[in-house]
């Protein structure tokens, strides 16, 4: 009986000290990638390196920059990764984010990443704003096709239109900052007084106006140009439309500890295999060899504001602090 007893706490000793090498080392990412797609990029860059798991911490880009920045004397997170140039610029600003060098620099797209010297934070995708127009509500309505940002203001669409509040939204963050860098502040903080009488209201998510415009909730949203694509993809009775001046950012990782498996998440998130997953929904992204045709999607290129990351992230604060005294009135409830 003792030996078997012996042997049965062998048995047992074995298996416990197996489970603990075996068990997977974690890894807190915080993230403002669309809640549909987190799960898939987990699978697989967990499939490429079964050793470590992650745990996604996930809000809008808004919400997570200032988690980051409270967190800032006591850091909870171990990689940022899904969160917009210009949060990046910020956090590194305030030290948050460490400078490293990932493995695959050399194939990534350098106008994506970050254009300092001791490089923080390298661009995953570039994503773009639109105005996703619910054709057959426009119809009911009787309202016309917008072409340009200054046909938004017309009295026409009072109570119409949809819009990222920009203190929680990346989206709708990147939109305000592109009209006050390529209207001058004055000229943009008029245009957006006037486009405020025909918000019905501010959402707090990026994707969202384009969603409501889709379900015919309301006939405009200022929204994601690749959340239109796809909703109109699926059937959505969608106009993805890019007028002159639209709002774009790079979506971008970065390291906050510097421990091997948090490098190992950021060195995956820039190689050819994240690229071709964040291709299936965006249609610039920060890999050199991987490219796509995204269906629906509207052309870009031609219509892109100029865009001053570094600006967006210094100025942030006294611009959401401008924009939320004047027009957080209409916001939606958290």
């Amino acid at each position: 009986m003792n030996k078997r007893f012996i042997k049965g706490s062998l048995a047992t000793m074995i298996a416990m000290l197996s489970t603990n090498v075996l068990a997977a080392t974690e890894v807190t990412v915080y993230t403002a990638f669309e809640t549909d797609i987190l799960a898939k990029y987990k699978n697989a860059f967990e499939k490429s390196n079964p050793d470590i798991k992650i745990n996604w911490v996930r809000d809008s880009t808004g919400i997570m920059t200032a988690k980051l920045l409270a967190e800032k004397k006591n850091p909870q997170a171990e990689v940022v990764w899904g969160l917009a140039g210009s949060s990046m610029a910020l956090l590194k600003e305030e030290g948050i984010l460490k400078s490293y060098t990932p493995q695959g620099l050399d194939k990534l797209h350098a106008e994506l990443n970050d254009p300092q010297s001791s490089q923080a934070w390298y661009g995953n995708d570039a994503f773009f704003n639109a105005i996703c127009f619910n054709e057959i509500v426009a119809k009911q309505q009787n309202l016309p096709k917008p072409t340009s940002w200054e046909d938004l203001t017309k009295p026409v669409y009072q109570g119409h239109i949809a819009m990222p509040n920009p203190a929680s939204s990346g989206t709708g963050y990147m939109q305000v900052s592109a009209w006050l860098q390529n209207m001058g502040d004055d000229k943009g903080w008029a245009y957006m007084q006037n486009l405020h009488s025909n918000i019905t209201h501010y959402t707090h998510s990026g994707s969202k106006p384009c969603v409501q415009a889709g379900m015919g909730e309301v006939a405009i949203g200022i929204s994601m140009a690749s959340r239109g694509a796809k909703l109109k993809t699926q059937g959505a009775p969608l106009d993805v439309i890019t007028p002159a001046g639209i709002g774009w950012e790079s979506e971008a990782v970065g390291l906050v500890k510097d421990s091997k498996a948090a490098q190992r998440v950021v060195d995956w998130s820039i190689s050819k295999e994240a690229n071709e997953l964040y291709v299936e929904m965006y249609p610039v992204v920060g890999h050199k060899d991987v490219k796509a045709v995204v269906a629906n999607f509207p052309n870009v290129q031609q219509k892109m504001a100029k865009m001053d990351f570094a600006r967006m992230g210094s100025e942030r604060a006294d611009v959401l602090k401008t924009w939320s005294d004047k027009f957080d009135g209409k916001s939606e409830a958290k």
